[in-house]
């Protein structure tokens, strides 16, 4: 993953609500990678109920138009496409995901990796594909129902939007995320859910 090829360390850019937003410059690439960091309450199995539950996805990442499951591989992978909304005179954006969720059984780290699968179905007219996206959620049991989240994402949207329009409003979409994630985490659906696969 492009976070290992790092040209310095994270910097803090942002900070609201115990949401931590790092930023910082990778080799390579004139668009930042970024670090999310904050705490939630929830349980493994919840986070991974809600992480893998694509079809529910546009109700808190932020500016997701839609999102549809494209392949269930196993209980803990999928492959997902996503349109996102970009503010006109842009063109909205879409991405194909491939996401796999592992967990440590000594630690109970859980682990989800995100790869970019950007040739898995024909491009929309009117929609740039992403060339590039990686993204990376480790997520560590820190009391009951407390969980400590650190979210690394390094993304080329593609097109004609420029580097440093991109890295000036990268911190608004994973602020509104997470703090969506919170309120969405709770919602009756993901209170009694067990993962088979995982550790609680």
């Amino acid at each position: 993953m492009q976070f290992v090829a790092a040209q310095e360390d994270w910097k803090l850019r942002d900070e609201k609500e115990g949401i931590k937003i790092y930023m910082r410059s990778v080799a390579g690439s004139d668009i930042k990678a970024l670090k999310v960091s904050f705490s939630i309450q929830a349980t493994m199995s919840q986070m991974a109920a809600v992480i893998l539950d694509v079809a529910t996805t546009d109700q808190w990442v932020y500016s997701t138009r839609s999102c549809t499951l494209l392949k269930q591989i196993s209980p803990q992978e999928v492959v997902y496409h996503s349109e996102i909304n970009v503010p006109w005179p842009a063109s909205n954006r879409d991405f194909i995901a491939r996401i796999h969720v592992t967990q440590d059984p000594v630690t109970r780290i859980m682990t989800v990796e995100s790869f970019n699968e950007p040739s898995y179905v024909p491009e929309k007219n009117g929609v740039v594909r992403v060339p590039h996206a990686d993204g990376k959620w480790t997520i560590r049991p820190v009391a009951s129902s407390q969980l400590q989240v650190e979210y690394m994402l390094h993304i080329d949207p593609g097109g004609a939007i420029p580097a440093w329009l991109i890295n000036l409003f990268a911190t608004k979409g994973p602020f509104e995320s997470f703090r969506n994630m919170r309120e969405h985490i709770r919602k009756p659906a993901y209170q009694r859910v067990h993962i088979p696969f995982v550790t609680d």
